[in-house]
């Protein structure tokens, strides 16, 4: 794919988070991997409803900026998962409301934050992990994502966001707003014992599509009801 359509796509994804309310302010970060191993990234301080095109940070494979305004801040994070899973072609960092809400829950089981709720919540996003709370682009956060050895496509991080790895632009955008959904579902039916996928179920998913669990014995609940939030 030609530089120039990587761009307009990073800008028309963008574009389409923020006007649905998923990332505000001048809020989440978007980053693509390119073929000489540089980085196409957001700038920093840019709203992702009004991205320039021709004003991308252009990185090369070692972080330098080559054109454009300065990048965003988080690239510790962009460059962990890009360093742990070598599939990964694209990254999407958005700060929005119901992913955040969860990570701020006491109940949260760091090694999987969501329990099955529906098929296409495992299918794009898979299972996700928590990452406690670091500020915003300290370089320790890079640390905590290289610690779950590319196990995890989907990580939360806590009160701060999700960040979603996938092997096209397309891909993570799917991923990070079906991850949204999910957690807004959780906290929907929070307290009230819902009926999750049944680990037979979640089985069928896994055998059908060719899941990668991190754990996929961790299933809530025999009987595919959602324990552990309320009971």
């Amino acid at each position: 794919m030609s530089d120039s359509k990587l761009r307009e796509d990073m800008c028309r994804y963008g574009r389409s988070l923020f006007e649905r309310g998923l990332t505000p302010g001048s809020s989440g970060n978007i980053s693509i991997r390119l073929d000489d191993g540089g980085w196409l990234v957001t700038p920093t301080n840019a709203s992702m409803g009004f991205l320039d095109p021709a004003r991308l940070a252009r990185l090369d494979r070692n972080g330098r900026l080559l054109s454009g305004d300065p990048p965003t801040k988080e690239i510790p994070l962009h460059s962990a998962l890009y360093d742990t899973r070598s599939s990964t072609q694209a990254i999407v960092h958005l700060h929005s409301t119901h992913a955040v809400a969860v990570t701020m829950l006491p109940e949260i089981d760091p090694r999987v934050v969501l329990p099955p709720m529906t098929p296409y919540g495992l299918m794009r996003a898979g299972q996700t992990a928590l990452i406690p709370y670091y500020r915003p682009g300290d370089p320790a956060v890079a640390d905590a994502i290289r610690g779950l050895a590319g196990r995890y496509s989907s990580v939360l991080l806590a009160n701060h966001g999700p960040v979603v790895a996938a092997t096209t632009l397309e891909g993570a955008v799917f991923a990070t707003e079906e991850l949204e959904e999910t957690a807004k579902l959780y906290l929907l039916l929070r307290g009230m014992n819902p009926r999750c996928l049944t680990p037979a179920q979640v089985a069928d998913l896994v055998a059908t599509f060719g899941l990668e669990l991190p754990h996929p014995d961790h299933v809530h609940g025999h009987d595919g009801r959602c324990h552990g939030s309320e009971d």
